[in-house]
């Protein structure tokens, strides 16, 4: 399994299917895992768009604390793929 599917995977489970983390949270996480897996693209754009929409919430006042950590570490993970 490569590492964006890894990624991807983890943001499906403990994000999107999450119902304690807001709906524009979960809606990001899922923006970035369709960014994720768009065919034909580099590795390094798809993380690039995944980072932008993620960064753009991770921030948010009303994320719980477990969801921004996650945030976090998947933003982190992103920054690796080339």
């Amino acid at each position: 399994m490569s590492r964006i599917d890894q990624i991807t995977e983890y943001l499906q489970n403990y994000i999107v299917q999450d119902t304690t983390v807001p709906r524009n949270i979960r809606k990001a996480a899922s923006d970035a895992i369709k960014f994720l897996k768009e065919e034909g693209k580099e590795n390094k754009v798809k993380a690039y768009s995944a980072i932008e929409v993620l960064d753009a919430v991770s921030n948010d006042p009303n994320m719980p604390m477990h969801a921004r950590t996650i945030i976090w570490e998947v933003l982190s993970e992103l920054e690796k793929v080339e």
